[in-house]
């Protein structure tokens, strides 16, 4: 490692300690602690605002190894609150780069560690379940460091949407023929979700998370897609409300991680903290209609309560699980059978990959064009 590095410690809540250097900026954070099994994407991790207030442990060793580059970010900022790597590559090597990882980290204030064991780091959280977690290369001390830990907020009851919207409206274009018009709720959205429904000629209007139906329907909007985000959904009071509405006027409606949990939660199930929660590119789902099993993406931390043995019958009509986790037997996804509106829990707009769940965006537009014509 570089001599110019400073010692750095990393605090675990329950007091488990991590000696490491500096890596990005030097300084002093704090958030949740998760762990993410993807071997590459990155930059597209790091600017994910899914992850906002936590500290994202690297499982793949060798990180920075592609550098970074100005296409690749899924927001306008780096959203993780610090960062944890092993062993961060010297150089960084691509012909897309257009500067370095460590660079980048420092330039936005991303205080992170290296040379952490991260594989022991893994296996605890995955043992104790996520939890608080301070990272400092200003003191070498942990009860230091772990008195302040103890004093930060927690995750459940943390209501974030408001932190990442947009400040204002703004619109992506479809490519080609247009042929529908959708109205985004920004909850944390990654810029690849309008692309994705771009390319099926899609012209998608983002909005704050404070929008209200009168601003959705305002738009034009064929349909309601409620986006990804980071907090705990039994905040998001607002959403949903707003989801309850959208679907009393039978607009078509497809939610995504967090979007689904709100409909979940619109639907009348219940939401949950997951011990360790789903961060990777390479989680197996099933999607109960076809039968396929798809390698997925997911970075959530929560998930609906919902019986995966029986159809239920809600405020809405007939509501079934759509979409299980193999590894664990998570609900995935939801359909609604009697109003236009379906959920995933993972992200089939998945950038870096993999594109297995693409098709959900082709499921989008079928809903809408049999909306049109009922």
């Amino acid at each position: 490692m570089s001599n110019r590095r400073r010692p750095a410690i990393l605090v675990l809540e329950d007091g488990r300690t991590f000696r490491g250097e500096s890596y990005g900026s030097v300084g002093e954070t704090f958030g949740e602690a998760v762990f993410t099994t993807a071997m590459t994407g990155y930059q597209e991790t790091l600017t994910d605002p899914s992850y906002h207030r936590q500290v994202v442990v690297q499982t793949a060793p060798h990180i920075g190894n592609t550098g970074v580059n100005d296409e690749d970010d899924e927001s306008g900022r780096i959203w993780v609150a610090g960062y944890v790597v092993r062993d961060p590559a010297r150089i960084g090597s691509n012909w897309r780069a257009t500067g370095g990882l460590e660079d980048r980290l420092a330039t936005e204030g991303v205080v992170g560690i290296c040379g952490v064991d991260t594989r022991a780091l893994t296996r605890h959280l995955r043992e104790r379940g996520a939890m608080r977690v301070g990272v400092s290369s200003l003191t070498e001390d942990p009860a230091e460091l772990l008195a302040r830990v103890r004093q930060t907020p927690r995750m459940v009851g943390a209501d974030l949407s408001a932190e990442v919207t947009t400040a204002k409206p703004y619109t992506v274009e479809a490519e080609g023929e247009h042929r529908f018009t959708v109205a985004a709720l920004d909850l944390g959205i990654k810029r690849n979700v309008p692309r994705r429904l771009a390319a099926r000629g899609v012209t998608t209007h983002v909005l704050p998370a404070h929008s209200t139906i009168d601003d959705l329907l305002a738009t034009g909007a064929d349909a309601v897609f409620f986006s990804p985000g980071p907090g705990d959904p039994a905040t998001a009071d607002h959403p949903v409300g707003l989801a309850r509405e959208v679907m009393r006027r039978r607009i078509p409606l497809f939610g995504i991680c967090f979007g689904s949990q709100i409909l979940g939660r619109a639907l009348g199930f219940g939401t949950y903290k997951l011990g360790y929660g789903h961060h990777g590119v390479n989680q197996p789902v099933l999607d109960r209609a076809t039968g396929k099993v798809e390698v997925t993406s997911h970075n959530h931390g929560f998930a609906v309560d919902a019986p995966l043995d029986r159809v239920v019958d809600t405020d809405f009509g007939a509501v079934e699980v759509s979409h299980v986790c193999l590894n664990d037997n998570v609900v995935e996804g939801l359909r609604a059978r009697d109003v236009p509106a379906f959920t995933v829990q993972y992200h089939p707009e998945a950038a870096a990959g993999p594109h297995d769940a693409d098709y959900l965006f082709d499921r989008f537009a079928e809903l809408i064009e049999g909306g049109k014509h009922a």
